[in-house]
């Protein structure tokens, strides 16, 4: 259970860009349900950062990936209406290259989908996300590279 952890989670995702489009899901579950995001989730022990993105990028978009090194590191702390903690995940994002495969909904996901920096600015991206793709020089501002 995710939910009112004990302690801070080890979470990844996946940053995967070709083609000037980005991979991402839309969250089926909370946190950020709903939103679209970088493929990610937890670390499972004695998994490697590399496996855990190519894993959860297996399970929640159906491609395969080779990850490679960490683009990012992020805190999302998230408390209920009392204060207390929901949600703490320490997230660390990896590049990963494409290897095989055509985006479909897997685990946990709605969608999966090669997005444009265009068509992400009608569409309800969670906030990290974006702050990731524009540090990452995908977004520039409200347009495209």
């Amino acid at each position: 259970m995710n939910e009112y952890p004990d302690r801070p989670r080890i979470a990844i995702g996946g940053v995967v860009i070709q083609n000037g489009q980005v991979l991402l899901v839309q969250r089926g579950k909370p946190p950020s349900e709903g939103e679209w995001a970088i493929p990610g989730g937890s670390v499972e022990l004695g998994e490697s950062l590399q496996d855990a993105v190519a894993r959860e990028i297996l399970e929640e978009t159906g491609l395969t990936v080779r990850a490679g090194e960490v683009c990012h590191i992020f805190e999302d702390i998230r408390r209920d209406d009392s204060g207390g903690v929901r949600f703490h995940y320490v997230i660390v994002d990896l590049w990963a290259e494409h290897v095989q495969g055509e985006p479909a909904a897997g685990s946990d996901v709605l969608q999966a989908a090669w997005i444009s920096a265009a068509e992400l600015m009608n569409m309800p991206v969670n906030i990290n996300t974006m702050m990731l793709l524009k540090k990452l020089g995908f977004l520039i501002g409200e347009g495209a590279l």
